[in-house]
């Protein structure tokens, strides 16, 4: 682009899925329920954990970070989109695009580490059982969720701090509902290979690493259960993982799909459409999947609303 065109922006405009008028109410009503479900659920997965002395363990830990830090995921593109679609506007400004871009990159990477380490808890639960409670400590569980959350926000700030560096054009259309790294970056009026090295460098290490760890474990997990002589030891052993599992496959093969889907097609709205899956829908289902599957979750998600156990 000409260098003519080059300005300090104020705002970006997100366009979202559709510029029909009468789709508006619809997406609205679609969006807000999804955002509803997702808050409830996951904070009932948190209270029943907190109220409930038997669920006080490393892995149900681990949940509540989950139902956490998906609840704050979902929080940092969904409200904005649903204040845009009530008040008519596109609008939302650098500031606030940058802030968004940063917290949600935090939010995913955190759901990317913690689904790491809830792999290596099943790990250390099936294949060394009795050398569980020594291993996974309290301190130990601390520390795994810090070292989560400080390499969240160092990439999180890294990327961010890269897109600050960069010139943006008139064109400040953004075909996606939240202001996303890649989409952002490609309204950059200069050369921006640098931040395509960073960013793609980023994504392989950080997405790779724990992917590694829960094929690893898994690996490990399969072979242990297959040394089991009982039919009931081996549901036994595999149950205890079956919803981390479902959760884990959910959220890999959903953020592969979007990403083969921006690769694939040069539709920038079926990618933002593809997104929903991973930003949205993985979140709201993963309370379901753990209290549904898990009877120990279902016992004190009951207690909790006063049913009878």
């Amino acid at each position: 682009m000409e260098p003519g065109n080059n300005t300090r922006v104020s705002e970006f405009l997100l366009l979202g899925f559709s510029e029909e008028p009468e789709l508006q109410p619809l997406i609205f009503g679609l969006f807000l329920s999804m955002y509803l479900v997702t808050v409830l659920g996951n904070l009932l997965i948190i209270l029943a954990i907190i109220s409930d002395s038997h669920l006080h363990t490393p892995m149900y830990f681990f949940l509540s970070n989950l139902s956490f830090v998906d609840t704050c995921f979902t929080s940092t593109t969904i409200p904005k989109m649903l204040g845009n679609i009530q008040t008519q506007s596109k609008a939302i400004t650098y500031e606030g695009c940058i802030t968004q871009m940063y917290f949600f990159l935090v939010f995913v990477e955190l759901d990317n580490f913690l689904l790491g380490v809830m792999a290596y808890d099943r790990f250390v639960a099936i294949c060394h059982p009795l050398h569980y409670t020594a291993i996974m400590n309290p301190r130990l569980c601390g520390l795994l969720v810090l070292v989560c959350w400080i390499l969240s926000v160092l990439h999180a700030l890294l990327q961010s701090l890269m897109v600050l560096r960069l010139s943006f054009c008139r064109d400040i259309e953004i075909p996606h509902f939240f202001c996303e790294l890649n989409q952002v970056v490609q309204l950059a009026c200069f050369d921006n290979l640098l931040n395509d090295i960073v960013m793609n460098f980023a994504l392989v290490l950080l997405a790779t690493c724990p992917l590694a760890g829960i094929l690893y474990s898994y690996s490990k997990i399969v072979f242990s259960i297959r040394a089991i002589s009982s039919a009931q030891g081996k549901y036994k052993a595999f149950s205890t993982c079956a919803s981390h599992l479902s959760v884990v496959s959910l959220f890999y093969c959903t953020g592969l799909g979007v990403y083969l889907s921006s690769a694939v097609s040069h539709s920038s709205r079926s990618s933002a459409t593809a997104s929903v899956m991973y930003t949205v829908v993985t979140p709201m289902l993963n309370p379901f999947i753990y209290s549904l599957r898990n009877k120990d979750v279902k016992r004190a998600l009951l207690r909790l609303l006063g049913g009878k156990v």
